[in-house]
């Protein structure tokens, strides 16, 4: 199945990468993205938000096990199917240590900014993005033989950053998106987000002004 940026419950799309398969599912009321990241070299799978209907996570799981399950942050349309989908695996759980009070499961190791994240022999980073919620973290797959790619939660979508409750939480979600992730990565770097379509950093970032003005 070829890999396109959105995707509708039931119709799940492939991303296949030199060294990682990427498979991004949309599940529940919210169209929450759900990724499931499998090593090509050791078949090691980790998923990214389990958001909701475990029995759709789980068939993409298949029978290749789940290493672990990291949750971008702690709102609730991200992990509602947490707790059924570690009881099935015995997957290991994982989530920004600012959140994990907010998160009412299990959660084996909080990580915070500069962490890694294996997926076999594949490599996470852990970027800690403070606004949203106050441990929400992106993870960055540095595709060592092309483009970058960057699952972000909701911190940033097509168009904006992700909502906030205060102009102080705005302004300090929009420093660390510029400062951690725009600074950081180039043009190219692919944005997976935790609802809707793709984007790429070089299509952000001429309106990174603009939204500083808007204020959301």
């Amino acid at each position: 199945m070829s890999y396109w940026g959105k995707v509708k419950p039931g119709t799940p799309a492939v991303r296949e990468l030199p060294e990682l398969i990427i498979t991004k599912a949309s599940v529940g009321r919210m169209d929450n993205n759900a990724y499931l990241l499998r090593c090509r070299r050791t078949d090691e799978q980790v998923l990214i938000d389990a958001a909701d209907d475990a029995d759709t996570l789980l068939r993409l799981i298949g029978s290749g096990g789940l290493a672990r399950v990291v949750t971008t942050h702690q709102h609730g349309d991200h992990w509602q199917a947490l707790g059924d989908v570690v009881q099935a695996t015995g997957a290991e759980t994982v989530a920004g240590a600012d959140d994990v009070d907010g998160i009412p499961a299990r959660i084996d190791r909080p990580v915070r900014d500069g962490d890694t994240i294996a997926v076999g022999t594949c490599s996470l980073a852990v970027i800690h993005l403070v606004g949203h919620t106050p441990g929400s973290i992106a993870l960055l797959y540095d595709d060592p033989e092309g483009t970058p790619h960057l699952f972000t939660g909701d911190s940033l979508f097509p168009g904006g950053v992700g909502k906030t409750r205060s102009a102080e939480n705005f302004t300090s979600l929009l420093d660390d998106v510029e400062s951690k992730i725009f600074d950081r990565l180039p043009d190219e770097t692919w944005v997976y987000p935790g609802h809707g379509k793709d984007t790429t950093l070089g299509a952000e970032r001429p309106h990174l002004a603009e939204w500083r003005a808007r204020g959301w």
